[in-house]
């Protein structure tokens, strides 16, 4: 059986379709790690984690 990859955006196996590295201010362009979507005036910024996952653990079930 080969590994397979989850999709980080939707319940289903990733089928390398490129939308997870789409740019968020600019939906044509890809990611390049600009930052420009973090920038701002903001004291501060979060990030919301919904889970972590340890693939030693997923890897025993």
């Amino acid at each position: 059986m080969m590994n397979e990859k989850t999709c980080i955006l939707y319940d289903r196996i990733c089928s390398d379709c490129g939308e997870c590295d789409m740019c968020e201010l600019d939906p044509k362009k890809r990611c390049d790690n600009c930052m420009k979507c973090v920038q701002g005036d903001a004291e501060y910024r979060a990030v919301y984690i919904d889970r972590i996952e340890n693939n030693q653990q997923k890897e025993k079930n």
